[in-house]
């Protein structure tokens, strides 16, 4: 972030907000010519700041409305049972985000589900990875903010 100036800032903002925008459209709204644009553009891909384009999907509509954070506990924590654990649970499509977590529990993961029977067959399936020894889920009432990426300022 420190080699980042207000313009670099403003493209990062307009990409998080639309990353199909035009190069053109991107040079207009942060006040540089097209080629000035893409070369800072093209310098923040090659330094990793920016990762990639991908499109935003609509869990709700994909995979369900019920939103859900199940902290998993395991027996043990040792490499061959966090990668059983890992492994496992990736290739499950209620997941979108899982983590291993330092506190109370070992892995934070985030669903979706469509409802109550959808989420208990989820958990049949969670229940007979390998490993686990306790398992709690908090259902999400109301989502206030959610973003794909970083909200990028200067301060």
């Amino acid at each position: 972030m420190k080699n980042l100036d207000k313009i670099d800032i403003k493209i990062l903002q307009a990409l998080t907000r639309d990353g199909r925008i035009s190069w053109r459209e991107l040079a207009d709204e942060v006040g540089l010519s097209l080629t000035p644009t893409l070369r800072r553009v093209r310098q923040m891909e090659d330094n990793g700041i920016i990762k990639g384009y991908t499109a935003e999907l609509d869990e709700n509509k994909l995979l369900g409305s019920m939103a859900a954070f199940i902290s998993i506990t395991l027996d043990r924590q040792v490499d061959e049972i966090l990668h059983i654990f890992e492994d496992n649970v990736s290739k499950l499509p209620e997941v979108m985000s899982g983590h291993l977590m330092s506190g109370g529990a070992d892995y934070l993961l985030h669903v979706y589900v469509r409802d109550l029977e959808h989420y208990r067959e989820f958990l049949s399936v969670l229940s007979k990875v390998q490993g686990i020894a306790h398992i709690q889920s908090s259902f999400v009432l109301n989502t206030f903010t959610q973003r794909t990426a970083p909200m990028v300022t200067k301060r």
